[in-house]
């Protein structure tokens, strides 16, 4: 049996989205130094890239990246890791994942930064489910996605190609 997917969006729609984030983070922050992206580890990650080269191009604040690193399939986390060390202290720190399901992993992801003295701490997804188990909540999102629980989201960033699927 194959696993129907459903394409959600599309390449342009994707940059469309990835765009509008960028200009609503660089609204909220205009008058920040600095600004720390924290993608969590896979496609976040590669989101938190995009998005701190978007503000980098339309700003003229200081963009930092830092990659956060779990293991998003365990319930309960070992070791949640940053790379590399950057001084967080008094800065906005924007915390990006491709998709907000529960809101465990982004809870999980927190954890090392809330021992600094940042500033603020927002999150921006691609894609929210508003599967909400967890006190957490997108502040900027590129897509709400009404899914059932059996149904996953795929997100793949590309250069040329990027897409989201729903299977």
């Amino acid at each position: 049996m194959s696993e129907i997917k459903t394409l959600v969006l599309n390449h342009k729609q994707i940059q469309q989205k990835i765009i509008r984030i960028a200009y609503e983070i660089y609204e909220r922050n205009a008058g920040e130094q600095a600004l720390v992206f924290a993608g969590v580890t896979g496609m976040g990650s590669v989101l938190a890239g995009i998005l701190a080269e978007k503000v980098r191009e339309i700003s003229g604040l200081d963009i930092q990246q830092v990659e956060v690193s779990l293991d998003k399939f365990t319930k309960k986390q070992p070791a949640v890791t940053v790379s590399p060390a950057v001084d967080l202290t008094d800065k906005c720190l924007v915390i990006v994942d491709d998709v907000l399901n529960s809101g465990r992993t982004l809870t999980y992801v927190m954890e090392p930064f809330v021992k600094y003295a940042v500033k603020k701490i927002e999150i921006a997804v691609l894609v929210n489910r508003s599967h909400k188990k967890f006190p957490v909540s997108a502040d900027y999102t590129g897509y709400e996605l009404a899914t059932t629980l059996s149904e996953n989201i795929e997100v793949m960033l590309d250069d040329h190609d990027s897409t989201v699927y729903l299977q």
